[in-house]
């Protein structure tokens, strides 16, 4: 369990770094508080970091579920899948919106994976 402890902490790591990034974007744009639209590439960097949080309130439950009633190891992969994703996201999205595809089906292909994986484990164990 401390492998998936440690994708925990490096999936928060990479939230609070992209939301950096939202601050430094919002200064180079000159996009003042509490405005979340104005420059394009600002919107952007807003965008990957909300969408990462949305994408997070699913990949943490299903991450520990997952550890918890199929395999830590497997776990812990599938988040740096996860983390991977989303830079592919972020990279693709920064170069142009149309490109965050690929990381977007990563992101949701990891937490499929994570949910059916940690719900079939948990309905194996009740049984």
């Amino acid at each position: 369990m401390e492998l998936v402890a440690i994708v925990t902490v490096l999936v928060l790591i990479q939230y609070v770094v992209l939301g950096v990034r939202v601050g430094q974007a919002r200064t180079r744009y000159g996009v003042e508080a509490p405005a979340i639209s104005g420059h394009p590439m600002f919107e952007r960097h807003f965008r990957i970091h909300q969408n990462t949080l949305e994408q997070l309130v699913v990949f943490l439950p299903a991450l520990w579920l997952f550890a918890i009633y199929a395999s830590p190891r497997l776990a812990a992969l599938l988040g740096l899948v996860f983390i991977a994703a989303r830079f592919v996201y972020e990279r693709g999205y920064l170069d142009d919106p149309k490109r965050r595809e690929t990381g977007a089906i990563m992101t949701a292909v990891t937490n499929g994976i994570l949910l059916l994986g940690g719900l079939i484990g948990a309905i194996v164990r009740a049984l």
